[in-house]
């Protein structure tokens, strides 16, 4: 039996493919090893992997993830694979990868993710050949879920959201007090996921031109900052996986095409096409 797992910050999406191709879909909290270590990792997996997997009959893992972004932090994430799965070889290497894969199967290509975080790269139909940094939550994420969730708490504190949305948003989160707030942010575990919690809010009110506006103004700087610095990055086909750019994916694809690409594939969760990825490949 194979173990294919897609770990975002957020959440982590997993399948289970066995000798007969049946697959068996579950999904656990994210595991960012920028945010948690191994003993968090074993932890959380023993506790909610389902009752039903037989882990000795686990052959091979797979896991994708993001914030792996080196040797180092790939260890974090596969000594707890290891322990947890110890009939198994564990590979472990970064989510991007997995777009790439997911979006693209073995042709080359342009990729990104829009989700908690970002992150793009050009992908040779193999490996991932250049990668422009996204810095992360507190330098970049430009489009992500962390971005827009930013904007939308420091305009909050600063009681700057417009149209009765100020009210709405202290309704909706009941977040406590301005140093509350900070001490989740400053002083707490993930605070990347906290700040993308707030994504939703836009889309639950993406009627409002405020929410729209940001939406928008996230994408453009998506592009400005990152996606034009590629080489040559007009010749291909903007494809893109992750829970923000799926849900706004009308004005991402009024985004890409104002600045001269083409629109492929823009899909929420890579794990379907992942797990087809290593079905073609046994």
């Amino acid at each position: 039996m194979i173990l294919i797992a897609d770990g975002g910050s957020t959440k982590c999406s997993w399948c289970l493919l066995d000798d007969t191709q049946n697959r068996v879909y579950f999904n656990t909290e994210g595991y960012n090893p920028d945010f948690v270590d191994t003993a968090a990792i074993t932890a959380s997996l023993s506790k909610n992997l389902p009752d039903t997997l037989q882990r000795e009959e686990v052959k091979e893992v797979h896991f994708y993830g993001a914030g792996v972004s080196s040797p180092q932090k790939a260890e974090v994430i596969a000594a707890a694979l290891r322990e947890l799965f110890p009939n198994s070889t564990a590979t472990v290497t970064e989510d991007l990868l997995a777009a790439a894969r997911a979006l693209l199967g073995r042709k080359p290509g342009f990729a990104a993710i829009l989700g908690t975080g970002t992150n793009s790269c050009i992908y040779d139909g193999e490996k991932i050949t250049y990668n422009v940094d996204s810095l992360g939550y507190f330098l970049g994420d430009e489009g992500s879920g962390s971005y827009f969730g930013k904007r939308l708490l420091r305009d909050y504190l600063r009681g700057l959201l417009p149209d009765g949305l100020q009210e709405s948003f202290k309704e909706t989160y009941k977040l406590g007090s301005r140093n509350d707030i900070l001490d989740r942010l400053y002083n707490q575990p993930l605070p990347n996921r906290f700040l993308a919690s707030f994504a939703k809010f836009t889309y639950d009110h993406n009627n409002v031109s405020y929410c729209r506006e940001i939406v928008l103004e996230g994408f453009e700087t998506f592009f400005k900052n990152l996606v034009v610095h590629y080489p040559s990055y007009q010749d291909y086909s903007f494809n893109c996986v992750g829970s923000v750019g799926y849900n706004f994916r009308d004005v991402l694809t009024q985004v890409a095409r104002g600045h001269g690409m083409e629109v492929g594939k823009i899909i929420r969760s890579p794990i379907d096409d992942l797990v087809g990825y290593h079905e073609e490949g046994r």
